[in-house]
Parts: C-alpha cells; structure tokens; sequence
C-alpha cells in the first residue's frame, strides 16, 4: 500500500507588500492551522515516511508543523516552488521511487488543487490553505497513482 498527502500552505501574511513572493510568512491564521491540521492527519493513522516542501518561507513553516508532529524532517525542492500539478507528481513519485511508501508534500496552488483534482477523479475541485488530501492504493506501484483511482482518498479543510 502506498499513499501520499498533499498538504496547502497554511495561510500567508500579505502585510509587508516589498517582500518578495517566495519569502512572505504565515499569519497569525496560518501559525494556528498548520499544527492543528498535522494533529488531525496524525489522528487519522497517516505517517510519512518523506516530507517535501516548497522553499517557500510559508511553505517551509508549514512544513516544520507537519515535521514536529510526524518526527520526519522536511525535504526542501526549489523546485516545488509554483510548481505544476505534473510536476509535484513527479517529486511524489521520485520520493516513493526512492524507498518512501508514504509522501507528503506542501506547496502551493494552483498545482496543489490541480493535482488533488487529478487524484481524486475531479471530485475535490478547491484546496483550501492548509486544507490536507490524503489518498492510498492498495498497489505498491508508485508510476500508476495518477491512472488508478485511489482505494481511499480524504479532505480535510481547517
């Protein structure tokens, strides 16, 4: 059995306009969610074996929350930064390739929503910051998870 859960940033801060995109923080909203939705995920039994991030400074911190719940410290991918639903498949998919049979991964939209819409059959059409997709199949095929539909598949919104 493999599985993966896409997680959204947490909620950003737009208060300082100069800053840069890649290095706005989380807001007050944004620091209460993310530990609150890694308790929930850990509730459900979920456990990454891989956690990859965005560089993203809100992706990061997202990241750090999910981290110190599961005891998993994050992979950090320039790459994921704005990436494409294809490509966030691609970084799953080199992660379980590469040993993991459970991967998470935060990063931003619109290829989280792209990618949970992909998953899911069209049936989860908005990823909500700091919303969690979870998926698993019964497979241990990581090449087949955007082909075959997923035994199980969940969203949690904060």
């Amino acid at each position: 059995m493999i599985s993966v859960a896409l997680v959204r940033h947490a909620k950003s801060d737009w208060g300082d306009p100069s800053l840069p995109d890649h290095d706005r923080p989380l807001n007050a909203r944004g620091e209460r969610d993310a530990p609150v939705q890694a308790a929930r995920l850990a509730d459900t039994g979920f456990r990454p074996d891989v956690i990859l991030s965005s560089t993203a400074l809100r992706a990061r911190t997202t990241a750090r929350a999910f981290a110190d719940e599961f005891g998993v410290e994050p992979d950090l991918q320039s790459e994921l930064y704005a990436a494409s639903a294809p490509e966030l498949l691609r970084a799953v998919e080199e992660a379980g390739l590469a040993g993991a049979d459970s991967v998470l991964i935060v990063a931003h939209d619109p290829g989280m929503t792209d990618l949970a819409c992909a998953l899911s059959g069209e049936r989860i059409d908005h990823m909500p910051t700091c919303a969690v997709a979870t998926f698993s199949w019964d497979d241990d095929d990581w090449h087949v998870i955007d082909s075959v539909e997923p035994a199980q598949w969940d969203l949690q919104v904060p």
